[in-house]
């Protein structure tokens, strides 16, 4: 068997052309699997080995076959080409798969239809019945449609599948939910990969794909035939292409067992829509302008401490009323509850004087924990009043995490699966999404020239700024005094100095004996302060002051003076706020 795969394996066919031959091998090697031979026992002579090397015989014939590769002739216009994708659909007791066919038509109608590619599956051991197996196949043409329109970069106008089986396509046009789980996944696939629509019924003589169940021989496959060149049909204009039959009556044993399921509740209150609330405050304000029968008359009704726990007793009978119908009625009667009842695992206990059905437990004897607590009230998490006390609670509680909320309701509620439900109606609340939110760190933006100044000297670009104002004591004299910093904004050095006011005679002074000390920088950087202004546009009157010689020696050593955009140290005092 070790060398019947590797003869099997060396056959490289990318495309499928091959197919109709390598799957007799496969169907081969499937019934040599069910006499439970070993990977290195001889094949013991008889059918199966007659078969196989009737197949391997063949083997030297592959030279002989030839495909040619380009999907259009020369004959045929390309660039106004309308192209259409073909793809059939077969099955058989031993084998099932798709082939798919380009047909190719110009403005002067001329047509051609090449191969394209091809896929097929051995059907399993277990056997399944005719129309599972056309489902089967249906369901590799359509994951092949797939495999093709995202790999084709030609213009393909539509796709048209074909199929030779009435019940698949009666399938098809059904809701999958009616079917058995193997009919239902796999109608529920082919309909997401492709639409209704665009199956059609073939014949099985003009059905090429009735060739890859069948088989041939190398032999046949070096001529020509609808295997290579497509059905003949297609060639010929859409309204001579095979129709529907009439449709036989549908195959009943694939359906899901039906049961009706139905409950009779009738409410004597006639209670408000709970679909109209939107909160559990607005679901108490109805129930009782609809109990009161209060007039609409724009403010809102008086509601007292004792009302509220009337209504909200009301509200919660009829949560379970509309939830657990047959366990209240059991427990009601005295009689134990049904054995598929959801409650079976709380021990529940009826209230008498509520109406209510409580959780059971051993805590009875606890006279320090509320009686809420001890037996909290069973609520389904499906019904809607739940889903307003889930919400009141998240609300109240300011988002919190479900772990906070669920042990909160548990003072009063018992909610079956109550944290899941808890985290269904959070991931669906904007409050809470917004306060577990990550935030989104924006990215900083390059650094400007001035920080990037590496091969010059110190202070050659300086920022300057002044804080203050500090409290000094001059005799009896109390001062103020500010200070100014120099930054050099490529190596961080910084010069202190102090100010003796914010005048710009004061900041020219700082300034001159920060260049007697440090030496003279390129550019000054600051923000709109009016000393800073003031200095700047001193410095440029005394330069033009000056004498034309002097004004070209000291032209030189001119320092730039750069300032912030109006307001922007203001941005920044107010981001510092935050």
């Amino acid at each position: 068997m070790r060398n019947m795969y590797k003869i099997l394996a060396s056959q490289y066919d990318p495309i499928g052309y091959l197919t109709l031959f390598t799957t007799r091998a496969r169907v081969i090697v499937q019934d040599l699997w069910k006499t439970k031979c070993n990977w290195d026992d001889v094949l013991e002579p008889g059918a199966i080995r007659d078969q196989w090397q009737a197949w391997e015989m063949e083997l030297p014939a592959l030279t002989d076959i030839q495909l040619d590769r380009c999907y259009t002739p020369l004959a045929v216009d390309v660039k106004p080409s309308s192209y259409q994708l073909h793809i059939f659909c077969d099955a058989s007791e031993r084998a099932y798969g798709a082939v798919a066919y380009l047909r190719a038509e110009d403005k002067h109608h001329h047509i051609h239809v090449s191969f394209v590619m091809a896929r097929s599956r051995v059907a399993p051991k277990r056997q399944l019945s005719m129309p599972r197996l056309e489902l089967s196949a249906a369901l590799a043409g359509a994951q092949l449609c797939q495999l093709l329109k995202r790999e084709l970069s030609l213009p393909v106008k539509y796709v048209v599948l074909w199929s030779d089986s009435t019940t698949v396509l009666t399938w098809l046009k059904s809701e999958s939910c009616r079917y058995k789980v193997f009919v239902g996944t796999r109608v529920a696939e082919i309909q997401t990969l492709t639409e209704v629509k665009q199956w059609r019924y073939v014949n099985t003589k003009n059905n090429p794909a009735d060739d890859l169940t069948r088989g041939k021989t190398l032999m046949e496959l070096a001529q020509e035939s609808r295997w290579r060149d497509g059905p003949p049909f297609l060639l010929s204009p859409p309204d001579q292409w095979p129709v529907h039959p009439a449709t036989p009556p549908e195959d009943v044993s694939e359906y899901k067992k039906s049961t009706f399921c139905g409950a009779v509740a009738v409410d004597p209150e006639d209670p408000p829509d709970l679909s109209k609330c939107d909160t559990w405050e607005d679901l108490i304000m109805a129930t009782k302008e609809h109990r009161d029968g209060a007039a609409d008359t724009g403010d809102p009704p008086e509601l007292g401490a004792e009302d509220r726990a009337n209504i909200e007793l009301l509200l919660y009978r009829r949560a379970q009323q509309g939830s657990f119908p047959d366990d209240l009625a059991a427990l009601q009667a005295g009689r134990d509850l049904p054995r598929d009842s959801k409650l079976l695992q709380l021990a529940p206990e009826y209230d008498d004087f509520t109406g209510l059905i409580h959780v059971g437990g051993r805590l009875r004897q606890a006279e320090d924990i509320p009686k809420d607590s001890r037996h909290p009230i069973v609520m389904d998490p499906a019904h809607p009043i739940t889903k307003l006390l889930i919400r009141e609670y998240d609300e109240k509680l300011l988002h919190y995490g479900p772990e906070r909320v669920l042990a909160e309701m548990r003072r009063k509620f018992w909610v079956l699966r109550g944290r899941e439900a808890i985290r269904k109606h959070q991931r669906k609340c904007f409050g809470c999404q917004r306060w577990q939110a990550n935030p989104d760190v924006p990215k900083m933006g390059d650094l400007p020239p001035a920080r990037l100044r590496l091969y010059k000297p110190p202070f050659f670009s300086t920022g300057v700024d002044c804080f203050g104002p500090m409290t000094i004591k001059t005799g009896r004299r109390t001062e103020k005094r500010w200070g100014i910093i120099f930054k050099c904004t490529t190596t961080r050095a910084v010069h202190l100095d102090l100010l003796e006011s914010l005048s710009a005679d004061a900041y020219l002074m700082a300034f001159r004996r920060f260049v007697s000390r440090r030496g003279k920088p390129f550019e000054i950087l600051s923000d709109c302060g009016t000393n800073f202004k003031g200095g700047a546009s001193e410095l440029h009157k005394a330069f033009s002051a000056m004498e034309p010689r002097l004004k070209e020696e000291l032209s030189k050593q001119q320092v730039k003076f750069v300032f912030n955009p109006p307001k922007a140290h203001t941005l920044v005092a107010c981001g510092r706020g935050r």
